[in-house]
């Protein structure tokens, strides 16, 4: 009789935790729509007001910059690839609109990523620690915003034909972030190459067996904010990097460290091209009927917009965006799960240890407070990992297999 993955207690304590979790997963994108409709009604013309005003400030205090010959060039190349003036307030309207959304939800984000974690033993880290991660996050996020959505308005100011230009830029924009990917994450917590040892040792003969090169075995500082535990790759080619948390090296033995290596050197070895190209047909795709989208709100005068490409048609793109992106989440998350799976069976012939996966599993489990058994609905709306149980299930029929 195999031992049971939680107690009747720490299950009734899973329940308590994923209750709010499941709730908010079943409204959340009702929620997102509403938010986003009420801005479009009632919030972007004052939004748009209030930017423009805000930029007209600005560049009265800033007008004697017009005249030093290095920001003259600035200015002037500015206005060039904007098709004339009013970038100012395009970005300000960028600012004010991404400030709005992030301010809605800031509760939200406080509940689940603070204190929820806080309450069920997760998390580790101060108020001010996740103040300034969460500042940190939005900071990046606002710029990679704003970048996006004035570089989008500026090249439909100039050409009809803009959404190939953007889908071509976006998809290498995508390939340089996922390399980026190491680098990013030293922006929140310490990391130091994994010391010297047996256990590296192993890792190397692991993925040297596997075929897989890496710049680096990166061991990362996050227990300063969770006791939860994470083993994964980040980066892609030359950044490619094995990344694993303290927390992680210091639970588990290096037999489970490696079977979760090997998870993970598994996604190396997956067909790509299907998805790139999926991606890049559903980002054309979408380009194409933002251009649609921008015509059909000019002609019609909605939002306040007064020509094609408006930047006060920023939010009911984002909403389109959220939209096809939620109504799509249940194809590519049921994808995504395959591949978990596959890359399970892949762990387990790497190894030839499968007692040693199915460890790791279990312990990852109870240390992160898995659902074992999650609702159907959320496992097909929103879940990227299979569940634990079918998990189990194929270690176990891997197991069956091999002694026969």
């Amino acid at each position: 009789m195999t031992e049971p993955i939680f107690t009747a207690a720490q299950l009734a304590e899973l329940q308590a935790y994923f209750a709010p979790k499941y709730a908010w997963l079943a409204m959340r994108d009702v929620v997102y729509a509403a938010v986003a409709l009420l801005a479009l009604f009632f919030l972007v013309r004052p939004f748009y007001h209030l930017a423009h005003v805000a930029a007209g400030a600005l560049a009265n205090r800033l007008q004697g910059l017009r005249e030093v010959p290095v920001a003259r060039a600035f200015w002037k190349a500015i206005d060039l690839l904007w098709a004339g003036p009013g970038w100012g307030t395009a970005l300000f309207f960028v600012g004010i609109d991404y400030l709005f959304f992030t301010l809605v939800y800031l509760p939200v984000d406080l509940y689940f990523d603070y204190w929820l974690e806080h309450r069920f033993g997760f998390s580790t880290d101060t108020l001010g620690h996740f103040a300034v991660d969460e500042l940190k996050g939005h900071a990046v996020g606002l710029v990679a915003f704003s970048f996006l959505a004035v570089g989008l308005f500026g090249l439909a100011r100039k050409t009809r034909h803009w959404w190939w230009v953007l889908s071509i830029t976006a998809a290498l924009g995508l390939s340089v972030s996922a390399a980026l990917d190491p680098y990013r994450l030293q922006l929140y917590f310490q990391q130091a190459p994994l010391p010297q040892g047996p256990l590296r040792d192993g890792i190397t003969g692991l993925l040297s067996k596997a075929q897989v090169e890496v710049s680096e075995i990166l061991v990362v500082v996050t227990s300063r904010a969770t006791v939860r535990v994470q083993a994964y790759f980040s980066g892609q080619g030359p950044t490619r990097t094995v990344t694993l948390s303290d927390t992680f090296v210091d639970a588990f033995t290096p037999d489970e460290v490696m079977a979760a290596v090997a998870h993970e050197a598994g996604h190396i070895g997956e067909s790509r091209w299907l998805r790139w190209v999926g991606i890049g047909v559903s980002l054309t795709f979408f380009l194409w009927f933002t251009e649609r989208l921008l015509r059909w709100v000019a002609r019609r005068k909605l939002f306040g917009v007064k020509e094609r490409a408006d930047v006060r048609a920023l939010p009911l793109i984002t909403l389109c965006f959220n939209l096809a992106v939620a109504a799509s989440a249940p194809v590519s998350h049921y994808f995504s799960r395959q591949n978990e799976l596959e890359a399970d069976a892949y762990a387990m012939r790497l190894t030839g240890n499968p007692a040693a996966f199915r460890q790791m599993l279990v312990k990852a489990a109870r240390i992160n407070k898995m659902d074992p058994d999650p609702p159907r609905w959320a496992v097909l709306k929103g879940a990227t990992h299979p569940p634990l149980r079918e998990r189990l299930a194929q270690i176990a029929q891997f197991e069956r297999a091999a002694a026969r």
